[in-house]
């Protein structure tokens, strides 16, 4: 019979560090996740570095790892030993030229339950991610694992509802978003709430639309490794929100944190029932959401 609870974490850190402190530090965090309870527990996006889509640098390309490496082998043999379900980011070296922003989904037994890669790609200042990341080639998955059926999706995917729908139609119970989101200092002022605001809501709008539950893990911190330039400085507030876009746990801007919060299939059940929204899609009206644009 398949869990009708479990509980699910999200793990908010800074990671400005070198890979072999960033790998200890989140192992000990997961280790605390899951004496707490945690049974999915998700780490930030890239977790292994710092923020290095600052510039566009060869150099950074000695970041990446091959398949089942480095980060696999940590934490497949950490998953089993605590019993949970671990999703790890990681910069994923497909081949020479070819690299991805990834994240494993290793199951309670260490084996690995499924790989995704991010889908859509940005290229803002200072988020110049199209330089590093060949966009996925696997598209929106739904993963099932021993705990549930886990939708993973990265940081940009956040902003589009179609990334969303899709895992969800598949069976997600929760969407998690690994995420490296912060303000440009110099702007913070300005449009910083409008910018944090936008986040959350959009992604709120994600678990009300598809009735699931949504949970993103970002990182905090002031990452300023470029000289002369103003740095990132990630916003944090992490949190897991419930099928009615409810906030069930949210962090701080600016420590590290756990958030847990509470899976309840029965209820996500019942909001369905109460709202059907996926039985009153008019599926045969949306062909035209695979164009660019309706001219």
């Amino acid at each position: 019979m398949p869990n009708k609870k479990y509980k699910i974490a999200v793990i908010q850190l800074n990671l400005n560090d070198i890979a072999e402190n960033n790998l200890k530090k989140c192992i000990s965090w997961v280790r605390d996740a899951a004496n707490l309870g945690a049974e999915v527990i998700s780490l930030p996006e890239l977790y292994s570095s710092h923020y290095f889509c600052q510039s566009e640098d060869v150099d950074n390309f000695a970041l990446a790892e091959p398949l089942y490496s480095t980060s696999f082998i940590a934490f497949s043999a950490l998953a089993k030993e605590l019993g949970v379900v671990i999703i790890v980011p990681f910069f994923e070296k497909r081949m020479a030229g070819i690299y991805h922003n990834s994240a494993y989904i290793i199951d309670t037994d260490g084996s690995e339950a499924g790989l995704y890669r991010k889908m859509h790609i940005p290229d803002d200042p200072h988020f110049y991610e199209k330089f590093y990341f060949t966009p996925g080639d696997l598209g929106f998955k739904t993963i099932p694992t021993k705990k549930g059926k886990i939708g993973t999706l990265i940081c940009w995917d956040q902003w589009y509802p179609e990334a969303a729908r899709l895992t969800a139609l598949q069976g997600a119970e929760v969407l998690f978003y690994p995420t490296a989101i912060g303000w440009h200092p110099q702007e913070k002022e300005q449009y910083g709430e409008n910018q944090h605001g936008a986040w959350m809501s959009v992604m709120k709008g994600h678990a009300v639309a598809n009735g699931v539950y949504v949970a993103a893990a970002n990182r905090i911190g002031l990452e300023q490794y470029l000289p002369d330039t103003a740095g990132i400085q990630f916003w944090g507030s992490s949190f897991i929100a419930g099928p009615q876009g409810e906030i069930l746990a949210q962090a701080s801007h600016d420590k590290e944190e756990i958030l847990i919060a509470e899976v309840d299939l029965d209820l996500q059940e019942n909001v369905r029932q109460n709202w059907p929204f996926f039985r009153d899609r008019r599926i045969d009206a949306f062909g035209d959401i695979t164009k660019r644009a309706i001219d």
